[in-house]
């Protein structure tokens, strides 16, 4: 029987790099998603997944939709930016990316913990940023989301270590998908020593690995930032 997973975020770019791998490796896909309805049914197509729709700040949704699904693997990779600087940051650029990133983790996490206590086994790999871990200018409402999901990592890691549950992050640097189409590489060379921005499916391979083959790793914390962060 094969293993599944249930991806959040499914659409973006690094969302299909993930399913990708893991559709690869013979996992059974779960994909979420928002808005992009025409996208999703194009990757159900392309990896024989099933679709599933919430926004990520509904719990009620979650919970009715989840309901008591079971898989082996979750990666919470569903994240939204609404940038500027702490003095220009209005509330609702605050609360819609905490209710999304953070708290939207939080639901999706809750609802198929039982099933994965219940089989006494799993793995989580919270997708974060090494925006949690140094900020970043006109981001405070998104580091403090991805700082947060750190701390939830490690904190998870021990409530659920004695049910066989792993649970890891992977902080990616400046990667080529949405969030980074308006940022120009050539002016971040300088700072990565590899000198190029990450592809998605280097990010996949690094949450497959955490995911799916590291059997005695949990509550770490893996940086994808070609040497950005060290």
């Amino acid at each position: 029987m094969s293993k599944s997973v249930l991806i959040t975020g499914s659409t973006g770019a690094i969302g299909e790099a993930i399913a990708q791998e893991f559709f690869e490796c013979g996992y059974k896909l779960y994909l979420h998603y928002n808005k992009n309805e025409h996208k999703a049914k194009e990757l159900a197509k392309k990896f024989d997944a099933q679709i599933l729709q919430w926004d990520m700040r509904d719990k009620d949704t979650i919970k009715k939709v989840i309901g008591e699904m079971g898989v082996d693997v979750l990666i919470n990779n569903a994240a939204i930016t609404n940038d500027a600087h702490i003095y220009w940051m209005n509330d609702e650029q605050w609360q819609s990316v905490i209710e999304t990133n953070l708290n939207g983790t939080y639901y999706v996490t809750k609802a198929l913990l039982p099933q994965m206590i219940k089989n006494k086994k799993g793995s989580i790999i919270n997708v974060v940023s090494i925006s949690g871990m140094v900020g970043n200018h006109g981001q405070a409402n998104y580091s403090a989301t991805k700082g947060a999901l750190i701390a939830f990592t490690k904190t998870l890691c021990l409530d659920l270590a004695r049910f066989n549950i792993r649970v890891n992050a992977v902080a990616p640097g400046l990667i080529s998908s949405e969030m980074s189409k308006n940022i120009d590489e050539k002016s971040y060379k300088s700072i990565i020593p590899l000198g190029r921005f990450g592809k998605p499916e280097e990010v996949a391979k690094a949450i497959f690995f955490l995911g799916d083959s590291a059997s005695y790793i949990s509550g770490e914390v893996l940086n994808v930032s070609g040497g950005m962060i060290r």
